[in-house]
């Protein structure tokens, strides 16, 4: 079975993908498999970017949408006459005769990557580039990939990486099971900085720790020559931040969070 891995902690956001899509498809007929992709309106490999922080602790993250090749596909159910169908290598193509006209294939996709073509009076999405697989070669989009974080092959290949903790699907609450695995996908980041008013200086290797008050978890680290601090990985809750720094009175917040925060400078005061 044939999967596409997206580690999202590689992507750097170039669009190669997104590209490469339009490139292989726009303009191009590969009956039986697909018609042209429009030159606009659809991305059937789409790369999303959302800047997530406030200044000057921000971070842009990145994230690859496209055609889950479902397991159990909604569009195939949609579809009347075999008009949606599954390869043996389990990628789901829409018949670009037998779908001619059947736009429920369109609603009934629950990311929102199934596309109607209006001139065509057709459904059309990523294929997984089969046209080149079945001539030996790689999916266009994944050929281009220059930092690894869009890779293509049988589940087998990746399944030890796919079992681990950092590993996602989309929608899993909807039981289509799809074949598009996604890996290190952004979590949340709280961040700030330390400094000593008086002197008018950052303070460096002072102690913070951040407890999750959910569940207990508690998370350390030092202030960097910028007295900076920046815990990533995190979730949405209530928690408490304590800084402590020798010669200094200890400084305690609480906070409650569900998206990426800066939490300020903190001001320490001589002990």
């Amino acid at each position: 079975m044939k999967v596409f891995v997206i580690d999202e902690q590689k992507c750097n956001g170039c669009h190669n993908c997104q590209i490469a899509c339009k490139d292989e498809h726009c303009g191009n007929d590969w009956s039986p498999i697909s018609l042209p992709q429009p030159l606009t309106g659809q991305f059937w490999v789409k790369v999303d970017e959302k800047t997530v922080g406030q200044t000057p602790k921000v971070r842009v993250d990145y994230h690859v949408t496209r055609c889950n090749h479902c397991e159990n596909a909604p569009c195939m159910a949609a579809g009347e006459n075999g008009a949606v169908y599954r390869r043996e290598d389990g990628l789901v193509i829409i018949d670009p005769v037998a779908a001619k006209g059947q736009k429920a294939i369109v609603d009934a996709c629950p990311y929102g990557v199934v596309f109607w073509n209006e001139e065509l009076e057709v459904a059309q999405k990523c294929t997984g580039c089969a046209h080149l697989l079945d001539a030996g070669e790689k999916p266009h989009c994944v050929d281009v990939c220059t930092t690894g974080a869009l890779r293509f092959g049988e589940y087998e290949e990746f399944a030890e990486e796919l079992e681990g903790e950092n590993v996602e699907v989309m929608k899993p609450e909807l039981g289509t099971k799809p074949h598009v695995y996604y890996l290190n996908r952004p979590k949340l980041f709280y961040a700030g900085d330390v400094y000593d008013p008086d002197l008018d200086e950052c303070l460096e290797n002072a102690k913070v720790t951040l407890v999750r008050e959910s569940d207990g978890a508690v998370f350390e680290q030092v202030t960097d020559i910028y007295g900076d601090f920046w815990f990533d990985g995190q979730v949405a809750g209530s928690h408490e931040l304590r800084i402590e720094c020798k010669g200094y009175e200890a400084v305690v917040k609480k906070f409650d969070a569900d998206e990426c925060l800066n939490l300020g400078s903190f001001p320490m005061s001589k002990a």
